[in-house]
């Protein structure tokens, strides 16, 4: 099954998203990436910073989604404002 995840960064948390973005790309990379159908951040209108994540990727069930989520470098980190995620359903 296929999960939407949904990252806000807190405002003025640039430095810890750059701080921790090796981290987060490894664990992506190493553990993941297999079962990502899209992956990256949002961007702030100016298209210069990085403001957010958005992950669509497959998972077995919404517990596994959340583990995945709360074990991102980013999230441990306190980065993250909100995180939202939901069953999808791939169209096309």
């Amino acid at each position: 099954m296929h999960f939407y995840i949904r990252c806000v960064d807190k405002p003025g948390h640039l430095a810890v998203r750059k701080a921790n973005r090796d981290a987060h790309l490894a664990y992506i990379k190493d553990g993941f990436a297999d079962r990502i159908v899209a992956a990256g951040p949002t961007l702030d209108p100016d298209l210069e910073g990085m403001n957010g994540s958005v992950f669509i990727i497959e998972f077995d069930n919404q517990a596994e989604a959340e583990e995945f989520a709360a074990n991102d470098p980013y999230g441990k980190a306190g980065l993250f404002e909100s995180v939202i995620i939901r069953p999808f359903k791939k169209v096309f």
